[in-house]
């Protein structure tokens, strides 16, 4: 739909993609990622996103990262280049009107997984709400 405007562009960026539930030393969910209501991401975790959003939004269109390592190490941070300081769209990574088709890509998580996910978290929120 933008495809031909060089003043605007819309770029998904997939880094929650392949993201796996973080883990603590005991290899349970590491709750410190989370709010009190086990659904909604704590500050750490929020953090965690912005950085990985950040970073994906200078990394080329076909080049994304599709995960979140949740290390809560700042190090991990992009920055701009002096040869390419600009976040990335498809005309400046290079696919121009190429017939790249972002659609058809497939993701490595299967449908029914998100299914089972929302309905999980839905039982658990009804049922941390009812509490």
């Amino acid at each position: 739909r933008y495809e031909q405007r060089e003043d605007f562009a819309v770029v998904m960026q997939p880094f929650f993609r392949n993201t796996l539930l973080p883990l603590d030393s005991t290899n349970k969910p590491d709750m410190s990622f989370f709010a009190a209501d086990c659904f909604h991401f704590s500050v750490r975790g929020y953090a965690e996103m912005a950085m990985a959003l950040w970073n994906n939004m200078l990394e080329p269109v076909g080049e994304k990262q599709t995960y979140n390592n949740f290390t809560h190490d700042r190090s991990k941070l992009k920055c701009p280049s002096p040869e390419k300081p600009f976040l990335f769209t498809r005309r400046n990574s290079g696919f121009g009107d190429s017939d790249l088709n972002l659609d058809k890509t497939e993701s490595s998580v299967p449908y029914w997984a998100v299914i089972v996910a929302v309905i999980v978290a839905a039982v658990a929120g009804v049922l941390v709400g009812s509490l």
